[in-house]
């Protein structure tokens, strides 16, 4: 009987123990993720998402940024072509251009440097 007692009080222990490794590495995850992109946004990255279009007017591919006011959208107009992908997480750098939109709802940006975003 005092077996069993000891047997099921080191079985519920080590249950508990692995349980609070695994959300260990789930806060460690998370933290590093935060710790990214806070170092991203430092260095002065922007955090952006690849949206395609093949309405009739609108631009093929523009970066959707999530900003403070709401969502707004950029015309890269030297983007690589391995990021022309619908939802593809980016990490830019970019310069806005003096010339005419090349489409209503994105302002031209140049690309000075690009990356894809893990998270």
């Amino acid at each position: 009987m005092k077996f069993l007692n000891l047997s099921f009080l080191l079985l519920s222990l080590f249950l508990l123990s692995c349980n609070s490794t695994s959300q260990s590495v789930s806060n460690t995850s998370e933290n590093t993720n935060k710790m990214n992109t806070e170092k991203m946004i430092a260095d002065g990255f922007t955090k952006g998402l690849i949206v395609t279009s093949k309405e009739e007017g609108d631009c093929p591919i523009t970066i959707k940024v999530d900003g403070k006011d709401g969502a707004y959208y950029l015309d890269p107009i030297n983007l690589e072509d391995t990021f022309k992908k619908e939802g593809e997480k980016v990490w830019f750098k970019f310069g806005g251009l003096r010339m005419m939109n090349r489409c209503v709802k994105a302002n031209p940006i140049s690309i000075i440097e690009i990356q894809k975003r893990a998270e």
